[in-house]
């Protein structure tokens, strides 16, 4: 769910700026040594090729091209236009890029530099490892302190379940999850929720645009249950299914062991993605006290597409509801203890 969402958070939410207001800020670049006037052509790459390639791949994919119909995006879309007529390097127009999109109207969308095509990248991160590191369990006495830092790897998953069952032979008393510096991931969000449930929970549901081709509403609890969970473990099959299906249904089912003490969440608003997942699915199944910031309410599915110029372009091709909070994108989740982030760890202490 990211790399299915992202893995990296990066934006806010407002956006009031005009045609001129984001060519100052691609003026602004120039200012800081990157002058659009002056630079060298680094690059066989023709930019404006590039630039109509992002919007063509954009209102292709895109989960409702109704929201692209927008003077928001529109301002957006003319932006990347004037932005490849005037860019001479990659440099140039990936910063370029990164201030237009800055307070975007919606998360997932970045720019990078390809490093081998979008389905071979696919078939990576289904595979990938992240070296260790990813969930780190340590102990307050016996209260169990399960820092994740992302939702991404393998190994991260096997470290979520190695911590559980540690948790699981151990007399602890409580759990407290540190998701602070989590920007999301993939399916390292199952084990962390499933571990912790009684009975099974739907979270909530993608969609795409074959739902909001027909449709002007969030899905109800009946378009919820009307369809099965999905149950795979490829982000490259959730992908297609995601864009395919007009509703894919987030679903967790209890995981032995199970470790059902009190819970405390720690969030920032550097907590994203799948992270928000995991956030929103165990507050609304009243399995956890979520403590700290508002996160950063970046909870789209981001899928990644070749673009001229060996560059990529991410974008999201879901929009995710949940069934308890509605829509996050935007909007993020409000704990239910709000504390300045770093002092979330000490507030989770004191309600034990």
């Amino acid at each position: 769910m990211r790399s299915i969402y992202r893995h990296s958070a990066i934006r806010s939410w407002t956006l009031a700026k005009s045609i001129s207001t984001l060519a100052l800020a691609i003026i602004a670049i120039g200012i800081s040594g990157l002058s659009y006037a002056n630079e060298p052509v680094l690059a066989k790459t023709d930019y404006s090729e590039v630039g109509a390639a992002i919007n063509e791949t954009m209102r292709a994919h895109h989960y409702n091209p109704a929201e692209l119909d927008t003077p928001e995006y529109q301002r957006i879309e003319a932006a990347i236009t004037e932005l490849g007529e005037l860019a001479r390097s990659d440099e140039v127009f990936m910063k370029g890029f990164r201030e237009i999109w800055r307070n975007g109207p919606f998360s997932h969308v970045e720019i990078h530099v390809a490093q081998q095509s979008a389905d071979d990248l696919a078939d990576y991160l289904d595979t990938m490892r992240v070296g260790g590191g990813g969930a780190l369990l340590a102990w307050q006495d016996d209260v169990a302190v399960l820092t994740v830092n992302t939702m991404m790897g393998l190994d991260t998953i096997e470290e979520i379940d190695a911590a559980y069952a540690e948790i699981a032979e151990r007399k602890t008393s409580a759990l407290i999850i540190d998701l602070r510096e989590n920007g999301g991931g993939a399916f390292a969000v199952r084990p962390l929720v499933s571990h912790l449930l009684t009975k099974p929970v739907d979270a909530g549901s993608f969609v795409s645009q074959p739902w909001n081709a027909v449709h002007r509403h969030a899905p109800s609890r009946a378009d919820l249950e009307a369809v099965d969970p999905w149950q795979g473990w490829s982000i490259k099959a959730f992908w297609a299914d995601v864009q395919t299906d007009p509703l894919t249904r987030v679903s967790f089912s209890p995981t032995a062991p199970v470790f059902d003490g009190p819970v405390y969440v720690l969030t920032s608003a550097r907590t994203a993605s799948a992270a928000e997942l995991a956030t929103d699915a165990l507050k609304g199944a009243n399995r956890a006290i979520i403590i700290g910031e508002n996160t950063a309410g970046e909870m789209l599915s981001q899928k990644i597409y070749d673009i001229p110029g060996g560059l990529q372009l991410s974008l999201p091709v879901a929009d995710y509801y949940s069934a308890v909070n509605g829509r996050i994108d935007g909007v993020g989740i409000k704990p239910d203890i709000e504390t300045e982030a770093a002092d979330a760890f000490d507030v989770a202490l004191q309600q034990l």
